[in-house]
């Protein structure tokens, strides 16, 4: 199949020359998906022994949770890396929502394991992202170099062959690169000609992309010498609705000068997580910004850089409505159907060819998608397609 590739400078005449009428039938929807496991953490979780954290939040309560806290809240889920032992390294976003709040919520990746048959969700340790060699060229909020949601959005993740963690952030965005222990190894990498309002080099000029839209999502090709990251807004100037999926080159460590284009179903709604299927094709969670009974589309697509009906954006089927998964075991107490009804759901990992694992980011204390008016926990769900993807083995590794 043919990769997408557009160049910069002829996206724009690229899109200008495609017609619907050239159109062709998007691929059928798989059908409905089945949920296999569910397993939750408590939404008050806090690191053992860290530092007090919210006490730029306000005091609340804030569905039933005063601030601050006496220590630091495993939360946040926005991106995850599949470790092939029934663990899972996930990330916790910036803390509390922006960059003026959350100075003292301490950027970490966490070690989990679900326990799909106690319903439970442990947490193993994890490690603090941190610069102690002096990577970052501007100010940081700590002395010590400890990095804080002031600092950073971190919002995707993926692990290296050699053990090392690539993570997207949306203040720059910038691509970060970290040691298996959480110590950053080079400078922050920009993006070229993309930046965001909470960009430390905008030097009074204007952003081009919206605030916390930068780098949602992350895919690793299944060759692992290539990353794709996924902004999770459109870019001043494009078609609205239209978000960029860029190629950086690990080898040399620079991007290409092509992007591929996913296209939202609709401008208001969201991308949340992107892994890889082959060379080609991507699973990405699209979403909308509702959460609990107002929520209406929280979706799991496969993207297809073939670009099937020419009109330069990625091809698109549907494989899993979460708001519409058969449950016929009644797993978490719930009916025969289970919806997933979280305003964010950032976290997509594909466990076999039939299978994936979803976790949501819970936006600690402030979302209540599950119970109106109590915090929602961080859910782990597996959920079995009800058709085989044909992925690449390399992606099930």
């Amino acid at each position: 199949m043919r990769k997408l590739s557009i160049t910069l400078g002829a996206a724009a005449l690229a899109l200008g020359l495609s017609s619907p009428a050239m159109a062709v039938p998007r691929p059928a929807d798989f059908g409905q998906a089945t949920l296999t496991g569910f397993a939750v953490l408590p939404a008050e979780t806090f690191v053992p022994g860290s530092e007090p954290s919210g006490s730029a939040i306000g005091a609340g309560p804030f569905n039933g949770i005063a601030a601050p806290f006496s220590g630091q809240p495993v939360q946040g889920f926005s991106g995850v890396v599949r470790r092939g032992d029934g663990t899972y390294d996930v990330l916790s976003d910036n803390g509390y929502g922006n960059k003026a709040n959350s100075a003292d919520f301490l950027l970490r990746v966490h070690r989990i394991r679900p326990g799909l048959r106690d319903g439970r969700l442990e947490v193993l340790g994890g490690f603090n992202l941190s610069d102690p060699d002096k990577r970052v060229p501007f100010a940081l909020t700590r002395a010590d170099r400890v990095l804080t949601g002031a600092d950073f959005d971190v919002e995707s993740i993926v692990r290296s062959s050699d053990g090392t963690y690539w993570i997207g952030d949306e203040f720059g965005p910038f691509l970060l690169h970290f040691s298996s222990s959480g110590r950053l190894l080079r400078a922050p990498i920009p993006l070229p000609g993309v930046k965001a309002p909470e960009n430390p080099d905008l030097n009074g000029g204007q952003p081009n992309i919206r605030s916390s839209k930068g780098f949602e999502g992350m895919a690793r090709s299944v060759d692992g010498r290539h990353l794709h990251p996924l902004l999770e807004g459109t870019v001043d100037g494009d078609t609205p609705g239209d978000l960029r999926m860029y190629d950086f080159d690990l080898r040399t460590g620079r991007y290409g000068s092509t992007w591929r284009t996913y296209r939202l179903e609709s401008p208001s709604n969201a991308i949340g997580d992107a892994i890889s299927v082959d060379d080609h094709r991507f699973l990405v969670i699209e979403r909308d910004n509702e959460q609990g009974d107002a929520a209406a589309f929280k979706r799991v697509y496969l993207a297809d850089a073939a670009d099937r009906d020419h009109d330069g954006r990625m091809d698109k089927t549907l494989v899993a409505d979460l708001l519409n998964l058969a449950n016929p075991r009644g797993l978490g107490g719930f009916g025969r159907t289970f919806r997933f009804p979280f305003q964010t759901i950032e976290d997509v990992a594909l466990l076999d060819d039939h299978t994936l694992a979803l976790l949501n980011d819970n936006n600690f204390p402030f979302s209540s998608g599950r119970t109106a008016g109590k915090a929602d926990d961080d859910e782990f769900i597996t959920v079995r397609l009800a058709r085989p993807l044909h992925a690449d083995r390399r992606a099930l590794q």
